[in-house]
């Protein structure tokens, strides 16, 4: 074999295996991406059982605060629906809502002392404010890593591939920035 064909034969070989090792990478960052939807979607799936049974107990102690309640199950329908789309952009928004309407509800549990003095509205709270906190963290690793993913699929040499197997930018989970510290609402005055 000569010299220069052996040379084209290595040659083809490195660039074949990296190629193959970029697109294997752009594959591992898509799939993080994934998951780390998937932890989001667990926590929102709780999140979203466990909002029924808050509306319930206040229910039973709230009786003029109907708004405030109607306001909260409709920001949930609407963050379930989002949810079921797969739409950021209207899950963000959703999010927000239904956190200023649990941050409303919250608030007004303060004008309620027996309501806060019930053992079932006091483990929703503790149980709820503990899903936000877990919401947060894994919508930050989310983000996190759709950043590494669009980075990679618009870097050279990857930008070649990623065009050519579809590989496409991924939406950030983003909330409005006037958040309801949920948590803050949940300790005792």
């Amino acid at each position: 074999m000569e010299p220069s064909t052996l040379t084209f034969i290595v040659v083809i070989a490195v660039a074949t295996f990296y190629i193959i090792s970029l697109y294997n990478n752009l594959v591992r960052l898509k799939h993080n991406v994934s998951q780390a939807w998937s932890n989001i979607d667990i926590l929102l799936k709780q999140r979203h059982d466990e909002l029924p049974k808050l509306i319930d107990t206040c229910r039973e102690y709230m009786q003029y605060e109907q708004e405030t309640l109607n306001r909260v199950i409709e920001a949930r329908s609407q963050v379930s629906s989002a949810q079921e789309k797969q739409d950021l952009k209207g899950l963000g928004q959703a999010e927000s809502q239904l956190r200023v309407g649990l941050g409303n509800l919250f608030a007004l549990a303060e004008d309620y002392p027996e309501l806060k003095a019930n053992e079932s509205f006091q483990h929703l709270q503790n149980r709820i404010s503990g899903i936000e906190n877990s919401i947060a963290d894994r919508r930050e690793f989310y983000n996190a890593s759709v950043n590494i993913y669009n980075v990679r699929i618009e870097q050279f040499p990857d930008v070649l591939i990623a065009k050519q197997m579809n590989f496409t930018a991924r939406d950030l989970l983003e909330f409005k920035k006037a958040d309801v510290d949920i948590g803050q609402l949940f300790k005792s005055h």
